[in-house]
């Protein structure tokens, strides 16, 4: 049995949505924010339903809901351990930070895949993902402090290896890891991802396209 991937996606927003906004522990309060995030999440899911394949294979689906729950289990605890190493550098001053962008190859390779993994490092306090970089399939992180950068990526190696599973992705989590680059602090990287504006922009100036 196969249903619209964007009506599954649209549904995940909504779960997501009721670790996010923490609503009164009431059968009301979650039922209402639950509805609220369903009537906000089934649009946006619709409008990016081109990033997905069209179906979904149910009995996938029903495979991936414990990774699923691991994921967002994992990500809600590093939200909150972000959220007060934060806290902590902002109330005690003096506290040496070393700011650092990272390159980090993924084994993820589906377009939902990159983005969810993207969208947590940027959701997670004190990293951002700056860029995608296509050719290598890695993502440019920015950390606060990149003196234990190894500490920084393991999170998004969780993530991943859940992702994997999720997306239903060609690689395995038992694949290795790919190495990850620190990038020099004087030199921040060129932007991968390219606006069909930017490259109108380019042609209309004389310039060639690299597509």
């Amino acid at each position: 049995m196969k249903i619209r991937r964007w009506l599954v996606a649209g549904l995940l927003f909504a779960v997501l949505w009721l670790f996010v906004s923490a609503p009164k522990p009431t059968l009301q309060g979650l039922v209402t924010t639950f509805l609220v995030g369903l009537a906000v999440g089934l649009p946006v899911a619709y409008v990016f339903r081109r990033l997905y394949s069209e179906e979904l294979d149910i009995r996938q689906t029903l495979t991936s809901v414990p990774y699923i729950l691991l994921y967002v289990l994992v990500f809600l605890k590093e939200v909150i351990v972000a959220n007060v190493d934060v806290a902590y550098r902002v109330l005690v001053p003096g506290r040496a930070l070393k700011p650092q962008v990272i390159l980090v190859p993924l084994r993820v390779e589906t377009a939902l895949g990159v983005t969810t993994i993207a969208n947590s490092v940027t959701i997670t306090p004190g990293t951002m993902t700056l860029d995608h970089d296509p050719d290598q399939n890695a993502l440019y992180v920015h950390m606060i402090d990149g003196r234990d950068p190894e500490a920084v990526v393991e999170p998004i190696r969780q993530w991943e290896r859940y992702a994997l599973r999720i997306f239903d992705e060609r690689r395995s989590p038992d694949d290795p890891a790919p190495q990850i680059t620190i990038h020099p602090p004087d030199h921040p990287p060129e932007p991968k991802t390219v606006s069909e504006a930017d490259r109108t922009e380019r042609v209309d100036d004389g310039g060639e396209s690299n597509d």
